[in-house]
């Protein structure tokens, strides 16, 4: 079996707590329900990281920029919607520098850069399809001028912990003393605040997370019936993890044909899909020691829903 996807889906749905990777909500349709959830009036997220890069892009581009060259490596890069307000500026204070955005879906660098060349025609850009742990491998050995290194939209909080400590000891691995590391950390607050942010009025997150089935019917031939499965969020304080589940509204059997298997459903059996953590800046200043990492400042908006650290190596 050569698909990773098949593979992941085979492995994920036979486990004894089924779980399917957030990674692969990202098709054309997946893509299009995010654009749609961004702008949701309960998704606080984007608008608040959007005004802490609007507030400091000065600020970060004095701390990135030393006078050489230098590039902008972005892991998760998506529309770019943000990160415009970062290169917009790089690009109005003259300096020299290759913006590089990576991400698992080419349906999204493909409409990022055609969007990029149309609005910043003097941009240097080199995208880059693929996953962000062979990227970070990659980055040494091509390691020429200063990188300033981005992950934005708190997709750190999508990780586990053990996850989470192989991406950030293999980025600190991976860079050099000079580098600068952005990273979107989404903070904790009231958890109805939270947990609305999983669970719109429109139900565009539900359909977000459903089209994960309907993907594995068009792509896999499987059977799924949308309609017997819902969609679960939870939030829990104390962990600061809100997680999302499909849960099964029957007992039911599920043919998927390129996998030559049938998974079996019991009643509100769960698919664990993804997690998204919410941090405490005390939590961070401990990531920061325990990742070999110096704070270098923390950026809010102005309600303190959302931090973007700067971190450079000890």
């Amino acid at each position: 079996m050569n698909n990773q996807f098949a593979r992941d889906v085979l492995e994920g749905l036979t486990a004894s707590h089924k779980h399917l990777s957030s990674k692969y909500f990202y098709n054309q349709r997946g893509d299009e329900l995010f654009q749609q959830i961004m702008e949701l009036e309960e998704y606080y997220l984007t608008r608040a990281e959007y005004e802490v890069l609007e507030t400091y892009r000065q600020q970060i581009y004095e701390l990135c920029s030393d006078g050489g060259k230098f590039r902008v490596i972005e892991l998760g890069a998506g529309d770019g919607l943000k990160t415009k307000i970062l290169l917009r500026h790089f690009l109005s204070q003259g300096c020299e520098f290759e913006y590089v955005p990576v991400d698992i879906s080419s349906n999204v660098l493909e409409t990022l850069e055609s969007s990029l060349k149309t609005e910043f025609p003097s941009l240097n850009i080199s995208p880059i399809c693929g996953d962000y742990f062979k990227v970070l491998g990659d980055l040494k050995e091509h390691h020429i001028e200063k990188s300033v290194v981005l992950f934005l939209g708190s997709n750190i909080g999508n990780f586990s912990e053990r996850d989470r400590d192989d991406f950030l000891f293999s980025m600190a691995g991976n860079l050099k003393k000079e580098d600068v590391v952005l990273i979107g950390f989404d903070l904790k607050k009231n958890p109805q605040v939270i947990h609305n942010a999983y669970d719109d009025k429109k139900g565009v997150t539900r359909a977000f997370n459903l089209n994960i089935l309907q993907r594995m019917n068009d792509e896999l031939g499987a059977n799924f019936n949308i309609n017997e499965f819902i969609h679960y969020p939870t939030y829990n304080p104390v962990s600061g993890k809100a997680e999302s589940h499909l849960l099964s509204k029957s007992k039911q059997s599920v043919m998927i044909e390129q996998l030559n298997a049938t998974i079996e459903f019991e009643e509100w059996e769960p698919i664990h899909l993804e997690i998204s953590r919410k941090f405490s800046p005390q939590e961070l200043s401990e990531m920061a020691d325990k990742y070999s990492f110096k704070t270098v400042e923390h950026l809010t908006d102005k309600k303190k829903n959302f931090i973007d650290v700067l971190w450079q190596l000890q």
